[in-house]
């Protein structure tokens, strides 16, 4: 099976549809029978790619940034693609970031992060998070009832975020609002893109004018020969927002809808803490937060499991795909009861030298658990108010959350969150 991206679309799957947030397992076992693990898709407006699922396929594209750099510049689409095209913010434009940069440059940016991220104490961020969620959950325990995603689990990241980086908490909701428009693709997602670099923009300035104990301040203070611009830091301080926010949100809300349908989580209610790991380790696998990443741009005509990949083609990681494939799932992978047994060999973080830092992964699981240790332990009858098969996900084959969770709960009193 061969052929182009570019000239070889008749068969492409296009990228869009409701099967994947209803059963993007069932498709993609489809796609990897018709097409095998590099499948041709497209994307709106027709744009073509390759979407790679499987799993072996995947760990050679991400092994190889000098084949397939993280190079959006290479893309030999840019012509065909309009100004307002709603994936444009998700795709980038050879931005000064560390998102987009590549080679040595990109690792510069690194380490600046990485020496950020590294100053945040895990017992200082545990703290936030434990006390942002009482404050949330005061705003509803008395009622009885919640809608968790847009209440809990979008807020909360964003919250932990925002205290980590330096913003003030009042600033959260215009963060949450725009980072959940430029996630969804939408027609809002080039406004909000603006807005959204606008505010670490004036955080970045603010920063100057008045550093503190905060990741934006540590990543102004680091020591390059080469100074960072402005520009520089407020593009790294997005990429490190949106990477971090609704990923997190959906983590939290995929591991609670689990939690609260699953049987084998059940002792998690009544307090148990193992299954709340497990049960994370097992969105990871089964339901990850971020399906597919943009993306890898071929630098040369190449050849990947019979595919021929022209120079400029770009590559979509399929991690949801590439967690799914029979392949890597051998007997003996999982216990009698299902569980991974703490295997982390999943790609929900991606791979490879443009994989998510792991101060960040360490991060996000402490916010993530954080989050939903606090709803179990003031919520412990915590059920859902609807049927589970009613409950609708984001309409989005990137990014793969719960829409809604409606939930029901015995009346609490508030605990006093500090303000």
């Amino acid at each position: 099976m061969t052929g182009s991206v570019n000239t070889d679309g008749g068969d492409a799957v296009p990228l869009s549809g409701p099967r994947f947030h209803t059963d993007p397992a069932d498709l993609y076992r489809e796609m990897r029978r018709d097409h095998g693990p590099v499948v041709p898709v497209t994307l709106p407006g027709d744009v073509p790619a390759w979407l790679v699922v499987g799993y072996r396929e995947l760990h050679q594209v991400t092994a190889d940034p000098s084949l397939f750099p993280r190079d959006s510049g290479l893309w030999n689409q840019w012509d065909n693609i309009p100004e307002d095209w709603p994936l444009r913010p998700m795709i980038g434009q050879r931005m000064p970031s560390v998102y987009y940069t590549v080679g040595d440059e990109h690792r510069r940016h690194l380490r600046m992060i990485n020496q950020a991220l590294e100053g945040v104490g895990h017992v200082e961020l545990r703290g936030w998070c434990e006390e942002l969620a009482d404050r949330l959950i005061d705003g509803f325990c008395g009622r009885g009832e919640a809608e968790l995603v847009a209440e809990y689990a979008k807020p909360l990241p964003v919250l932990a975020l925002a205290r980590a980086f330096g913003f003030p908490d009042a600033d959260g909701p215009a963060l949450t609002r725009t980072m959940s428009d430029l996630a969804d693709g939408g027609p809002e997602a080039i406004e909000a893109y603006g807005e959204f670099v606008g505010l670490m923009y004036k955080l970045v300035a603010d920063k100057h004018a008045l550093p503190g104990s905060d990741v934006t301040s540590r990543m102004l203070a680091h020591d390059d020969p080469q100074a960072f611009t402005d520009e520089e830091y407020a593009l790294d301080l997005t990429a490190l927002t949106a990477a971090g926010h609704l990923p997190t949100a959906d983590w939290i809300g995929n591991s609670v809808r689990l939690m609260l349908t699953d049987d084998r989580f059940g002792a998690s209610l009544t307090g148990g803490r193992s299954s709340v790991a497990e049960a994370m380790n097992e969105v990871l696998w089964e339901d990850t937060p971020t399906q597919i990443l943009a993306g890898r741009w071929a630098a040369r005509d190449t050849w990947l499991a019979g595919r021929h990949i022209g120079a400029g083609d770009m590559l979509l990681l399929g991690l949801a795909g590439a967690n799914l494939d029979p392949k890597v799932h051998l007997d003996g992978y999982a216990s009698a009861d299902g569980f991974r047994n703490g295997n982390s060999a999943h790609f929900s973080f991606s791979h490879g030298e443009f994989q998510c830092p792991f101060p960040a992964r360490e991060m996000a699981e402490i916010i993530a658990r954080s989050g939903i240790e606090v709803l179990l332990d003031r919520l412990p009858d915590v059920e859902l108010s609807v049927p589970a098969d009613t409950l609708t996900r984001r309409s989005s084959a990137f990014l793969r959350g719960m829409t809604e969770l409606p939930v029901h709960f015995s009346p609490a009193p508030p605990v006093g969150g500090r303000p």
